[in-house]
């Protein structure tokens, strides 16, 4: 079924605004009581047209996070409150190889918070994952993949944990994704997928899981009914189409390799959108491609920074937050009105992972840096579009997800330690 690029809205060159209008929704829990003052120190703002619409105070509530740190073999977590700022509360080392780096890659935390998953993207040759708690970082379960583990997710319940095994090292042929029943850590599937998977993210209603690949321009859907490929959609620019099932790609052939998607993330839509619409992130095109799943057609294209890379959307459904792998920066892109907010710069180049918080109020973006220069965690506010924390961290951060969000002074270790291991 043919779904041609002609039906798709293409938004490019439109207008960035200072502030977003008016409050975004669920911007904070309702039983929290909101700090008076305004934030200080921020560090770099939209450039724009417009009005200053009145940003509400920052809710009195601290945010944990934990970041995987690739080149240094750390998983660090890191607490965010609008008072002290962002810092290291403590970190957990993973990896046992002494010749090399283990490469933790990819971070998920399960619905209920107890657990964290990391992938381990080195081995000889496979891969692992690693099953730990939450709230002292100690081991409970490890497995092995397949060739370097990259993306984790989690089903909305908690049962079962998706890994796309990148195969960044391999021949170049189709890989694969990994189906953890997440109790006991036991692989219960592994599904052939195409050319370099990426991104690991479930509808909300939790019956399909949705990946990218990114070297077969394809975006691919599983059914969580059966564990078996249900869709596939190429993605390919004047190749919009849907695939068959069993079609791994590569996908047209003779059709000119510089014009492509390279697709490198995909977050299923929140709010009214939700199992409709999915966001891909074409990294090679500077473009966020909204996918309708029911008719499999591409209904809007938003044109964006330099290499995009990761996607996060808020809890709303309203705003879309890219990060910029080639322009040191992220998007703020307003799916409602299809406005590019701000373009907003970040603390360190090779802008990489992007998780928003539940209350919809601050994005976290990861920035692995270069060479022997520590990457950054920035925070960024989403209704003051503004870049208001960072706290540096240890080598290529990339994978990040949210644990917890407690009123600030409570939660475990309120203060934080220095920055040191767990016990």
């Amino acid at each position: 079924m043919r779904a041609g690029a002609t039906g798709a809205t293409r938004v490019t060159g439109v207008t960035r605004v200072t502030r977003v209008t008016g409050a975004i929704r669920g911007m904070a829990l309702a039983s929290v009581v909101v700090l008076g003052g305004a934030l200080g120190g921020c560090t770099g703002s939209a450039a724009g047209v417009g009005g200053r619409s009145p940003v509400p105070p920052p809710p009195a509530l601290a945010y944990r996070l934990f970041v995987t740190n690739e080149s240094s073999d750390i998983v660090s977590r890191v607490v965010f409150d609008p008072v002290h700022g962002a810092r290291v509360e403590g970190e957990i080392p993973v990896g046992f190889m002494s010749a090399d780096t283990d490469a933790p890659h990819g971070v998920a935390v399960d619905p209920a918070g107890e657990y964290l998953y990391v992938t381990i993207a080195h081995g000889t040759p496979d891969g692992w994952l690693w099953k730990l708690r939450a709230d002292d970082g100690s081991v409970v379960a490890r497995t092995t993949l397949g060739r370097f583990p990259a993306s984790v997710g989690t089903s909305p319940d908690g049962r079962f944990v998706f890994v796309v095994n990148f195969n960044l090292h391999g021949d170049m042929v189709p890989s694969d994704l990994s189906v953890i029943f997440a109790p006991d850590l036991r692989e219960v599937a592994r599904i052939t997928s195409c050319l370099m998977p990426h991104g690991s993210r479930t509808s909300v209603s939790g019956s399909r899981h949705y990946h990218v690949c990114m070297h077969s321009d394809q975006l691919v859907e599983l059914s969580l009914a059966t564990f078996a490929i249900s869709n596939r959609f190429s993605l390919a620019p004047e190749h919009e189409m849907r695939l068959e099932p069993d079609d791994t790609g590569p996908l047209h052939e003779g059709h000119d390799p510089g014009q492509v998607c390279s697709p490198t993330w995909v977050v299923p839509a929140e709010g009214v959108g939700a199992d409709r619409f999915v966001y891909v992130a074409c990294n090679a095109s500077n473009e966020v491609v909204e996918v309708d799943v029911l008719s499999w057609a591409v209904t809007r294209r938003f044109g964006t920074g330099a290499r995009p890379y990761n996607l996060d959307i808020s809890p709303d459904g309203r705003l879309i937050v890219v990060t910029l792998k080639g322009g040191a920066a992220v998007n703020v892109i307003d799916l409602e009105s299809a406005q590019l907010l701000a373009e907003l710069p970040t603390t360190r180049e090779i802008t990489h992972g992007v998780v928003i918080s539940p209350d919809g109020r601050y994005a976290f973006v990861t920035n692995e840096s270069i060479g022997g220069l520590p990457g950054t965690l920035d925070v960024f506010d989403l209704a003051a579009l503004e870049r208001v924390s960072s706290v540096e961290l240890r080598l290529q951060p990339g994978g990040v997800d949210l644990w917890r969000v407690d009123p600030i002074g409570e939660g475990p270790l309120p203060e934080g330690p220095p920055a040191g291991r767990f016990p």
